[in-house]
């Protein structure tokens, strides 16, 4: 529906665009042609011409729809640098365009719409002729590669060594990650999508070693907005959504924290996996999700049945979904990831 209102929306100024340049023409016949009308009726009476009349914002919003996933929300696209970037504009894009990725003072253009080589964190413009518009709201990461890594180190952040992969259930892997995010004190408020930011997701130890390196599967973030968005429908504010632990190094993962109940290959090292719970009154601990005048494992339980819902309606999303009592240490949670295959538990401790 999105895309028919766009389309309908951009003939509907081409109508209005070729009504304006014949009237200027009839009232001033003779007269100089401006720039601008100029440049419009050339976009719009010659085939070859770069489509510059037709690259707004709007446009750019519905050519990059595929890439906000199957809640709509997410602001992010992760991938290794020189990889093509799809489905994102890929078919699209008008000829002769040029795609310009910029972070901080770096910059790259490309016209085959690749993304750049360096890791970091890129926003994105197109140029169409003499115009430029930038994609609001959505960014390129790119990521810094495994194998420099050195001794479990990444400059001064110590990852550790994931286990040697191994064969699991169809569809789901084990294998190390094969880059990381680089993340700074100044990019770490890059928005994931609309509820989620990069720090959201850092693990909790080595708080004063920058630049920090972690794994996010992006698919994670889509559950995760799609699971509010159902607690919406049913009544929930989900704007308090907080993240109780997100991604894990393999060495936090063993020994960091509480190690209560962790699985020796969480999917929390993959990025696959988080825990959240919903704290809109600011306390610090779940909120009373079910209304019946305790906090408890039953809230979480609410969250449990949004994304059992959410995994029925979307069942590439489908995966793990553990709820959590609370501890002297925080309140209860509800663990969600996208492994592949079903899984539900009631645990103690952390996932």
């Amino acid at each position: 529906m999105f895309n028919v209102v766009s389309i309908a929306v951009l003939v509907l100024f081409a109508m209005g665009w070729s009504w304006s340049i014949a009237r200027a023409r009839v009232a001033g016949e003779g007269g100089p042609v401006t720039p601008a009308s100029a440049n419009i009726a050339t976009a719009l009476t010659d085939r070859s011409a770069p489509s510059v009349a037709y690259l707004t914002g709007a446009a750019l919003v519905a050519l990059a729809t595929p890439a906000r996933g199957e809640s709509g929300k997410l602001r992010v696209r992760i991938q290794q640098g020189g990889t093509p970037i799809t489905p994102i504009l890929a078919d699209t894009l008008p000829p002769g365009s040029v795609t310009t990725f910029s972070s901080g003072s770096a910059a790259e253009s490309t016209s085959t719409f690749v993304a750049p080589r360096r890791p970091g964190i890129w926003s994105l413009a197109l140029k169409v002729g003499s115009a430029i518009k930038p994609l609001a709201d959505f960014s390129v990461i790119t990521l810094r590669p495994a194998t420099e890594k050195k001794a479990g180190r990444l400059g001064l952040y110590y990852i550790g060594n994931w286990p040697a992969a191994r064969k699991g259930r169809p569809g789901v892997s084990y294998d190390p990650p094969n880059g990381f995010i680089e993340v700074t004190p100044q990019n770490q408020n890059t928005q994931l999508s609309e509820h989620f930011k990069i720090k959201d997701f850092l693990p909790h130890d080595q708080q004063n070693v920058w630049p920090k390196y972690i794994v996010i599967d992006i698919k994670m973030i889509d559950k995760d907005e799609l699971v509010l968005q159902d607690l919406k429908e049913h009544g929930i504010n989900p704007n308090g959504v907080r993240v109780l632990s997100g991604f894990r190094t393999p060495q936090y993962n063993v020994g960091g924290g509480d190690p209560r109940g962790r699985a020796a290959l969480s999917r929390h090292m993959y990025g696959d996996a988080n825990d959240i719970y919903i704290d809109n009154d600011g306390d610090g601990q779940m909120d009373d999700l079910n209304h019946d005048g305790r906090v408890n494992i039953a809230d979480a339980k609410v969250i449990q049945d949004a994304v059992n819902r959410v995994e029925r309606a979307h069942p590439s999303l489908i995966g793990g979904c553990g709820i959590y009592s609370g501890t002297s240490a925080h309140g209860p949670f509800t663990h969600i990831d996208t492994r592949g295959y079903p899984a539900r538990w009631i645990g103690t401790g952390d996932s």
